[in-house]
């Protein structure tokens, strides 16, 4: 689903399997690949990626906002290729804290999913392509929300969808960050809100709506 010139969603719209939106940033110089998904379910990214004639080792890096499986798994397909692969340095704590239950539970090799580098609060330049990095625990202790002032796109992950946000029951959840991190996100001046799970919101005063729903019906329960 292409967004803008150079922005595209891979979309999961499954209603019996769990996997995660997928969202490409290209640019004449890079590309760069968000959530890449569950590994089992990669081929629907695959897939999007042939369609604009590109191939995984096109991918110069790749980001995670966080580190559940259904969002990062699939960094072990780009284990032979030269991509890189960065998340919070916080959420990598968590994992290596997590590793026994992930290897036993999921068969998960913590040396596949190994960061090149860890996102930092800030700019984050690749290429031609600038990113700005926040980091907003609430659904995990180092989810990481990417703005692209570009496109005005505000990738958030789990954080929050559209009409719902982020669940704070699984471990290093807290609702109260949450609920931060979601009201410093509010402020940002975005056209996209491009979320983990769920429909794209377009438009200003639809993203801007959406923010003022999840806090008024959300909050509270939260």
């Amino acid at each position: 689903m292409k967004l803008t010139h150079n922005l595209h969603a891979f979309l999961w719209t499954s209603p019996s399997a769990n996997n995660c939106n997928t969202y490409l940033i290209q640019s004449s110089q890079k590309n760069i690949l968000i959530d890449p998904g569950h590994a089992a379910y990669f081929d629907h990214v695959r897939k999007g990626l042939h369609q604009l004639n590109l191939e995984m080792d096109d991918i110069d890096l790749l980001i995670c906002t966080h580190a559940h499986p259904d969002h990062i798994e699939a960094v072990s397909r780009f284990d032979t290729s030269a991509t890189l692969f960065a998340i919070h340095e916080t959420e990598w704590q968590m994992v290596q804290e997590l590793a026994p239950y992930l290897k036993q539970a999921m068969s998960m090799d913590l040396d596949q999913f190994r960061p090149d580098f860890f996102l930092a609060k800030g700019q984050l330049t690749v290429g031609d392509i600038m990113l700005e990095v926040f980091h907003t625990p609430g659904h995990s202790p180092g989810s990481a929300t990417l703005y692209y002032p570009d496109a005005k796109a505000l990738i958030t992950g789990d954080l929050i969808f559209k009409d719902g946000v982020g669940r704070t029951d699984l471990p290093g959840g807290n609702s109260d960050q949450l609920k931060d991190s979601i009201r410093r996100m509010a402020a940002l001046d975005s056209d996209w809100l491009l979320s983990g799970h769920g429909d794209v919101l377009s438009g200003k005063d639809a993203v801007r709506a959406n923010f003022e729903r999840v806090d008024q019906m959300w909050f509270g329960f939260v």
